[in-house]
């Protein structure tokens, strides 16, 4: 049996539903939309299992512009994603982002705030004593300076952007389905079809690569090379005696990061490149935490010495291994499959950009908005990085 769409959506998360969300509320698309989704409870979804994080301290210019409008979206959440009155609640907080600089870090860091300032984000760079007047509880041994993000840099709640583009996106006409996505049907230069894993086959003018940390396999199934696949993260709660709920998300120049959550905080740190193989796996673990993260924190936030660790959980980061950016665009030999995926971490804070560019291409066959260009497949196939210095 095939069903019939005009764009068929795989993956329901935080990009997929943007995508939908923007289509559907475009006043001149009409046609029918399907997303497929494995799991619409999102339990194991990476979004909802991320940080929920948003800030405008990156270096590339097109990472900050869309955040830039990510935010501006958040903020207006309540009016856009509204249904039948009810609107959602993003339970969004703006302590800023503080990215901490030793002297070797020290250039990078005034050169992307040069970036940055230039494209209207309001940072601030603080010197060791304004760092120590600013935050009481900071060591600032070894400390060259600090950026902080004076405002629209912050947290809020995956789980609840997530169920709010899904339930706007519903209520505009996008059909959502339960099921597994196993395969795309290509015949030539374009996707045929997409097949379920019940057998059923999908027939769609336009198909929707937004399976996050499974995009890259599904992609070989039609012959098409996507470095894109799991890499696992591990988020460590702690209890802390000393209130430092007021403190911002703070990345330490080791990249060990911690910001508060509700009476207690949360902690982290990537494994080395070399340590971070493609894993499956929500299994916790602890290792990281007591070889790394808790050291650092302790000899960085004094008050941290005595903390008490509560629980653990893992999420898999849907993560581009060429350059670590998003890659959206349509792929350059099969014209009606769209990517939107690899976003290594800050997708949650980029799914507005990335699904307003999505429905762009899919309604007027460009980029409208955002010129995003630069993130498109061709990169990969030309072997052309691009290189993003504020990745965390």
């Amino acid at each position: 049996m095939t069903a019939v769409f005009d764009v068929a959506i795989v993956g329901g998360s935080v990009m997929g539903s943007a995508a939908a969300y923007f289509l559907t509320a475009d006043p001149g698309f009409h046609g029918r939309v399907l997303v497929l989704e494995r799991d619409p409870s999102y339990h194991e979804a990476s979004a909802a299992r991320s940080w929920g994080g948003f800030r405008q301290q990156f270096s590339t210019p097109e990472n900050i512009r869309m955040s830039a409008f990510g935010v501006g979206f958040f903020r207006e959440a309540a009016g856009r994603l509204a249904v039948d009155g009810e609107a959602p609640d993003l339970g969004i907080r703006a302590p800023g982002y503080l990215f901490l600089a030793s002297p070797e870090g020290l250039p990078i860091l005034s050169q992307n705030m040069a970036t940055q300032s230039r494209l209207g984000a309001a940072i601030e760079l603080l010197d060791p004593p304004s760092l120590a007047r600013r935050f009481p509880w900071l060591n600032v041994d070894g400390l060259a300076a600090g950026a902080l993000g004076l405002k629209d840099e912050g947290w809020l709640d995956p789980a609840a952007l997530i169920q709010a583009f899904r339930r706007k996106a519903r209520a505009q006409g996008a059909l959502y389905r339960q099921a597994e996505a196993v395969a795309l049907e290509r015949a030539g230069d374009r996707v045929a079809g997409v097949r379920l894993a019940d057998g059923e086959r999908i027939a769609a003018g336009l198909v929707v690569n937004a399976a996050g940390w499974r995009a890259g396999r599904l992609a070989a199934t039609a012959g098409i090379a996507l470095p894109v696949g799991p890499r696992k993260r591990m988020t460590y709660v702690f209890d802390c005696k000393q209130d430092l709920s007021a403190a911002p998300m703070t990345i330490d120049p080791t990249g060990v990061v911690f910001r508060p959550e509700g009476r207690q905080y949360i902690g982290l740190v990537s494994p080395p490149e070399t340590e971070d193989p493609e894993r499956h796996d929500l299994d916790e673990e602890y290792e990281l935490f007591e070889t790394t993260v808790w050291p650092t924190l302790a000899a960085r936030v004094p008050a941290f010495e005595t903390i008490k660790l509560t629980r653990a959980w893992a999420g898999l980061y849907d993560y581009n291994a060429f350059d670590h950016n998003a890659i959206i665009g349509r792929h350059p030999e099969v014209g009606n499959l769209i990517f939107c995926n690899g976003f290594s971490g800050h997708g949650v804070q980029q799914s507005p950009a990335a699904g307003r560019a999505v429905a762009e291409l899919i309604q007027h066959g460009r980029f409208q908005t955002l010129d995003l260009a630069r993130f498109g497949y061709e990169r990969i196939a030309d072997k052309r990085p691009i290189v993003e210095a504020n990745i965390v």
